[in-house]
């Protein structure tokens, strides 16, 4: 096939900006915050050779649609099954009707709901440095909290926290890039760094991940909760970083053995955002992983 970039795909009028390349069994990978699709540009260059890659900005991130910004007192349209909903559609209306899905932080987050929604359209699942939503928040520690703050600063009302950001995005999003293990901001792609800088600017995007975050607590919790006994039945990676806060605070394996019917787990060199500091390490981790399953 040949390489597609900001392609667009309309659901509900939110519009879900994408990239695709390559042949072969489709993939789908998922970015996490305060990321966009950039930062899987060296990783789908490689998966690109053996699979069809489409990578895409969720919606409120990078170049999608942020729904909402009329009603913020409404995060419902940014709760994972919404997300997810985009991306299932996006993968339909691209001819794909089964895929293997890939995604990091938040883009695991949504891929897990993705996979417990429509399990017949997943062919397998790798998630990357999470532990599952409901645990986090119903098992907080203090380590836990003070290190991921970020997941209660950014679900205070519309618009206190997103008048504070917009003060220096720059300065809190790159603390938040630096601030759970181990990376430096030369350990990043000067070219997704670039994609991330110009998204995380724009206000709207601001509301947008705001909107991600207070719709985790508002409408996912109470989703994961009634699903607590139901596992994703399909092949499943679980990565995570070896030096990260997720690894530093869990067992992450553990944490997602009753979830996963068929789970692998790996950790990786580098902290949360590995995919970025060590694409190399990711690739061969998930080309592994995919190989055992084609």
């Amino acid at each position: 096939m040949q390489a597609r970039s900001n392609q667009i795909f309309q659901r509900d009028g939110v519009e879900i900006v994408h990239d695709i390349s390559g042949s072969g069994p489709p993939v789908l990978l998922l970015h996490g915050f305060p990321q966009t699709r950039a930062m899987w540009a060296p990783i789908a260059r490689i998966l690109s050779t053996r699979h069809t890659v489409v990578t895409a900005d969720l919606r409120g991130y990078g170049a999608s649609s942020v729904p909402g910004q009329g009603q913020p007192q409404d995060c419902a349209p940014f709760s994972f099954r919404e997300m997810g909903q985009d991306q299932l559609a996006l993968m339909a209306a691209l001819g794909f009707e089964r895929f293997h899905l890939v995604g990091h932080d938040r883009g695991a987050r949504v891929a897990h709901r993705m996979a417990l929604d429509a399990p017949d359209r997943v062919s397998s699942l790798t998630l990357m440095d999470i532990v599952p939503t409901h645990l986090l928040l119903n098992d907080l520690s203090w380590q836990v909290a003070k290190t991921y703050y970020h997941w209660f600063f950014l679900v205070q009302p519309h618009p206190f926290p997103e008048r504070l950001i917009a003060a220096d995005p720059d300065y809190f999003f790159e603390a938040c890039l630096l601030g759970w293990g181990g990376a430096k901001l030369t350990d990043f792609d000067p070219e997704a760094l670039a994609a991330y800088r110009e998204a995380w600017r724009q206000p709207e995007v601001i509301f947008g991940m705001c909107q991600d975050y207070r719709a985790a607590i508002a409408h996912d919790l109470a989703l994961d909760e009634s699903d607590l006994r139901r596992r994703v039945e399909c092949p499943s990676l679980v990565l995570f970083g070896a030096d990260g806060a997720m690894a530093r605070a869990y067992d992450v394996p553990a944490t997602w053995a009753d979830r996963l019917a068929q789970m692998q787990a790996r950790a990786v060199p580098g902290g949360h955002f590995f995919p970025d500091t060590h694409p190399e390490a990711t690739m061969a981790a998930l080309q592994e992983f995919l190989a055992s399953i084609n």
